[in-house]
Parts: C-alpha cells; structure tokens; sequence
C-alpha cells in the first residue's frame, strides 16, 4: 500500500499514539522520517527510537516520552503538504508559540530546526511544528 503523505502519516500516528498514552509506536521507516525522529530526540521530544528490520520491512519504532502522565508533545502540525509546499526564508521562518516549540525545516544542508536554519541563514521548506 503506498501513502500519499508519508511524513503525515507519520506525525498522526505520534499525535494519536500520545492521545491514547502509548509508550511506543511502530511505523514504516525511511531516511527522512530518521532524521525528523533524530530532532524530536535531540530537542527532548521523544525518548529513542530505533531501525528495525525485518526481512524486507524496515521499521522506525519511537519510544514516546511522557512528564508526569501528560505526554510531551502537546501538538505536532504539518505544515507543507504535498499539495500545498510552504517555503520560507531564513529570516522569515515562524517562531513557534514565542520560541517554545519547534518548526522542522528541510533545508539544502539537511533537515534541522528552525533555530538552527536561522543561525545557518538558510530557509527550505516547512515540514511541520511541534509544540
């Protein structure tokens, strides 16, 4: 079965995973949602994840990460769709709730945060916001 928005996918499996207090969650891998896990972790969003295979499958398995009972990732959004891509520039990459969330922003040197594209002075395009 092939997915028109596999990044979408990805981000309703996280939300409705927390929603229902699961500790982890299990989704088909590819290099681009290991790096959008890779930030989650580096900003303290999830706990690990890992690359699992399994014959020909490869799996992406998240390790959710809970303060106190409530989940972590309050809301996760995407923003550019395959039928609607928002780019940005470097200086007018969105602050997400007044810095306290992030923007994941797929750039020419990679995927980073948007902290990280604005101190590289490099826009892309805006992959989605976590909060």
């Amino acid at each position: 079965m092939s997915l028109s928005d596999p990044i979408g996918d990805m981000l309703a499996r996280l939300k409705n995973s927390q929603l229902r207090n699961h500790k982890k969650v299990e989704l088909p891998s590819s290099k681009f949602k290991v790096k959008i896990a890779e930030i989650l972790k580096s900003e303290g969003y999830i706990i690990d994840f890992k690359v699992l295979s399994e014959g020909q499958k490869i799996n992406l398995k998240i390790n959710l990460k809970y303060n106190s009972g409530n989940p972590v990732i309050n809301s996760i959004e995407r923003i550019s769709k395959p039928g609607r891509r928002v780019f940005s520039s470097a200086e007018s990459l969105p602050k997400i709730n007044n810095g306290l969330g992030i923007a994941i922003v797929s750039t020419p040197k990679g995927v980073m945060t948007d902290i990280d594209a604005r101190k590289h002075n490099i826009g892309g395009e805006i992959i989605c916001k976590v909060f």
